[in-house]
């Protein structure tokens, strides 16, 4: 498909290259010449564009989405449909995925710094609040949605399976999103709240902090069930340098009931800012050692002239006792002045005899 894509137009929008696909869409780096900028045209599967109820909720969703104006979420420009092939435009980040960076230190045997780690959690989280706010959850936050600028900044892409909340929470039949990161109600199809979206941020820090995520198995279903039967299995055991406080702040993200998990994301991160900072491991560059100047010891040279009047030795000013043998210095000896010369007599004449 994708060579039969690239070269097309949509709209006033040319496909360049293919640049990601999935199971329901396929993402192309497009131009839009009008303007002279380069954009992401996210262009909908035939099979899903053939569902006129999924149809109805995509062009809901993506009015939606288009509505979200912030720095950690990519913006949405336009959507539409040409024929029988559904697009949406978005902002092009040109940037790796977070999943391509997991995946990359994955290979080295590495995981984020911790530094990074909160980075990433906070601008994410600031992203989500915002969008919670505002009625919308995201339903499928996973490493593979966090876009990384060139300067490292994260932004949160793919609302495209956002749902607008009608009430305080709405009901689904079946589930959407991704099994490995996906809230026990969520995969229950229960009725579902900006904590979804919190859990799945949960499985996106564990991931960062330990290289894996906690759940796997063969199929889906299996992992979606055990996200909501089985224990989370420990951070620590999977890698012993995270610190104890930041186990906890993972273990009540990913907690299984709501009730029990962080209220916003915004919450989730500022604990574990405060469990880094509690266990002094927030990474800094190595202080530099201030070596203190030395000072050359200042030894006061005795004041010319001045003497113990029992042994004769130099004396400063300030002294009480003499160094040398001691005694008190009650009053200071001054040796006299040196003897003008000694003129010697003119020499005797003797006359000389007649």
């Amino acid at each position: 498909m994708e060579d039969s894509m690239v070269g097309r137009m949509l709209g006033q929008y040319e496909l360049m290259e293919l640049i990601g696909k999935g199971g329901m869409a396929r993402v192309y780096k497009s131009i839009q010449p009008a303007l002279e900028r380069y954009v992401a045209v996210k262009l909908l599967h035939p099979s899903v564009a053939a569902d006129e109820e999924f149809l109805t909720r995509f062009q809901r969703e993506a009015k939606a989405a288009a509505s979200l104006r912030h720095p950690h979420i990519v913006q949405i420009f336009d959507f539409g449909h040409q024929a029988e092939l559904y697009y949406m435009v978005m902002e092009l980040i040109d940037g790796p995925t977070l999943r391509d960076e997991l995946q990359r230190l994955k290979a080295l045997d590495e995981t984020l710094p911790f530094s990074e780690v909160q980075r990433i959690i906070g601008e994410v989280s600031e992203a989500l609040d915002y969008a919670h706010d505002r009625g919308i959850i995201h339903r499928d936050v996973k490493p593979a949605n966090i876009l990384l600028t060139p300067e490292r900044q994260a932004v949160l892409s793919d609302f495209g399976l956002a749902f607008m909340i009608e009430g305080p929470r709405q009901t689904i039949t079946g589930f959407v999103g991704t099994p490995e990161y996906m809230s026990p109600e969520q995969g229950q199809g229960l009725a579902v709240d900006g904590r979804t979206d919190v859990y799945s941020l949960g499985v996106v820090l564990y991931e960062m902090l330990t290289g894996q995520v906690p759940f796997t198995s063969k199929t889906p279903m299996a992992i979606v069930m055990k996200h909501i039967s089985e224990p989370l299995p420990s951070p620590r055991s999977v890698n012993p340098g995270i610190p104890e406080g930041v186990e906890q702040v993972l273990l009540k993200a990913m907690s299984k009931d709501p009730q029990d998990r962080y209220g916003r994301a915004g919450e989730l991160s500022r604990a574990l800012v405060g469990a880094f900072e509690a266990a002094a491991v927030v990474e800094a560059p190595p202080a530099i050692p201030v070596i203190p100047e030395e000072v050359p010891e200042v030894v006061e040279e005795p004041e010319a002239g001045l003497r113990c009047a029992q042994c004769g030795a130099g004396l400063s000013p300030d002294m009480r006792f003499c160094s040398v043998c001691g005694a008190p210095i009650s009053e200071r000896w001054q040796p006299p002045p040196p003897p003008p010369p000694v003129t010697p007599p003119p020499p005797t004449t003797v006359p000389e005899p007649f």
